[in-house]
């Protein structure tokens, strides 16, 4: 048998879709209008490689470009590279760079900087957030947790255009690299600025945009990047993100022409707002889901999983998804959202019971935890400050103490410290949980729970759960997905989250607002998007 060749080319210069993308629309009146887009809440920060809320996520992909992009229907994109090579094997891959690369102030963009950058986001003094989605690279995992050093990590520059990275075993690698850790920091303004290299003046990037202004708590300006490779093709010139983070306020602020697209819609029967909005309200399947978390770490939910079970078998998610979300939301009872590939997804073993059944069932683990109607329990949810995340924590606090009797605390913070209480884990019980997928892989939501991350909020340690994620990652096919699913019936077996419903996208979206998509994962970069021409424009 002949050998197979030591790599694999993967021609991924399409002709059609760079073709369409060398020229601004004809008819965009683009450079004169400014894109008004609506953000949630104040981003936390703008460094690509700490960042991990949505709001940042969302402008960074504006400011910056990976090895790869993706383009408005989420497929995949020569991004810096405009080839790649992958070995038979799956373990190596060979980026071929662009050699027109710049960075925003001009100066060129070469290999070496791009591997300094990975060192950067991988180093234990950056704890970085996303670390661990990039562990499957050799020497990722030991950095990142402070027993390796940067002359491990597989990431080597062979010359001046060409980036190598080594795998410990296959993953989808060209589907992590579109995250924000992934992207290139430029280093000499974090030398010389320090955490201040965020800010107006300091910020150099790489995307479609460059920042421009930043007004905390309102707004973000960014403006087209000159050095792009692809600026021909970018039709909005001046994109502004709004801090929207009351839903409510933000569909005001849209009726009131403040905003060409909001990031949510507020909870509403989605008749009536059809009829209000009609094509300007764009609502799709999102791989996305909303949970209760629960802080293991305090006593009185660590050491009970009974009653952590009474607490998800109290409430009604079909009340939730049909009169509180009520936007095509749909009931969870796992973690992973449906439509994963292969996946056999598995659920709750109460998923196919009566509500009656669950609420038999949750008063009976109530009291047998040791609570009654003279001794009740005393239970906090925290959530971030928002209308829909409000509207939710008072329902679910009403079934509690209906169902339980239970007595319950609301606590609503602004985002940022919100996000520091969820993490540090002192002062929070229940909190509002929820994760978008990073990857279209189950891996991307159950990796969250493996061990002693950042993004473990609940704080549980489990070796049998981490066994089977270590499993996994060695194996492919059906046996992998085998594995995955085991795991996460592990962690609803042990009520680690209550899990409340599956999210939908739903923005509203001005008529002449043209370019945006709807895709699995709900990004939308402004490069894609342009203006209609004026009734009557030629």
């Amino acid at each position: 048998m002949a050998a197979k060749p030591f790599f694999v080319l993967l021609a991924l210069l399409m002709a059609g879709v760079l073709a369409a993308a060398e020229t601004v629309p004809a008819s965009s009146p683009s450079a004169l209008r400014a894109l008004r887009r609506g953000n949630g809440p104040e981003p936390s920060t703008l460094d690509a490689h700490r960042a991990q809320d949505l709001a940042s996520h969302n402008v960074l992909r504006d400011l910056y470009e990976g090895l790869v992009s993706e383009d408005a229907r989420g497929q995949l994109l020569a991004g810096m590279a405009e080839r790649w090579e992958i070995s038979a094997d799956g373990r190596r891959y060979a980026f071929h760079l662009r050699r027109n690369l710049r960075w925003s102030n001009g100066e060129p963009l070469l290999a070496a900087e791009i591997v300094a950058s990975f060192q950067r986001a991988l180093s234990p003094a950056t704890a970085a957030p996303l670390a661990p989605m990039l562990a499957v690279i050799v020497g990722a995992r030991e950095l990142a947790a402070g027993t390796g050093t940067v002359a491990d990590l597989a990431i080597r520059a062979s010359d001046p255009h060409t980036l190598l990275i080594d795998l410990v075993e296959p993953a989808p690698l060209l589907q992590l690299l579109l995250l924000p850790i992934a992207y290139p920091v430029y280093l000499p303004a974090l030398a010389r600025y320090g955490s201040r290299h965020t800010r107006p003046g300091n910020l150099v990037s790489n995307g479609a945009y460059q920042l421009l202004d930043w007004q905390p708590h309102a707004l973000i300006r960014l403006q087209k990047n000159a050095h792009f490779h692809a600026a021909a093709a970018v039709a909005i010139a001046d994109v502004r993100y709004l801090v929207t983070e009351d839903a409510a306020s933000e569909q005001q602020r849209f009726r009131a022409n403040d905003l060409d697209l909001t990031e949510t819609v507020p909870p509403a029967r989605r008749d009536r707002l059809q009829a209000r909005f009609g094509a300007q309200l764009r609502i799709s399947p999102y791989l996305g889901s909303f949970f209760l978390g629960l802080n293991l770490r305090a006593a009185v939910l660590g050491r009970a999983p009974a009653l952590r079970e009474a607490l998800s078998l109290a409430i009604d998610r079909e009340i939730l998804t049909r009169y509180i979300t009520a936007l095509g939301e749909t009931p969870a009872y796992a973690l992973v959202p449906p439509g994963m590939a292969d996946y056999p997804a598995p659920k709750m073993a109460s998923a196919a019971w009566s509500q009656a059944a669950r609420e038999t069932r949750a008063r009976q683990l109530y009291a047998a935890a040791g609570y009654r109607a003279e001794a009740p329990l005393t239970i906090e949810i925290r959530y971030n400050t928002s209308t829909p995340h409000r509207r939710l924590a008072l329902a679910v606090a009403a079934m509690w103490r209906q169902v339980l009797g239970a007595k319950v605390v609301l606590r609503n913070e602004e985002w940022k410290s919100f996000v520091l209480h969820r993490r540090e884990g002192r002062i929070t019980q229940v909190f509002r949980g929820g994760w978008i997928a990073d990857v279209e892989d189950p891996l991307s939501f159950l990796a969250l729970f493996d061990g002693d991350q950042a993004l473990n909020w609940s704080g549980w340690h489990d070796p049998v759960y981490r066994q089977w994620l270590a499993q996994a990652r060695q194996a492919d096919g059906g046996e992998r997905q085998r594995l995955l699913a085991g795991a996460e019936q592990r962690l609803l077996d042990q009520h680690v989250i209550v899990p409340i419903y599956f999210y939908t996208s739903k923005h509203l979206v001005r008529t002449d607002v043209l370019g945006f998509e709807a895709n699995p994962l709900d990004r939308h970069g402004s490069r894609w998007l342009h203006f209609a021409a004026p009734a009557g424009a030629r």
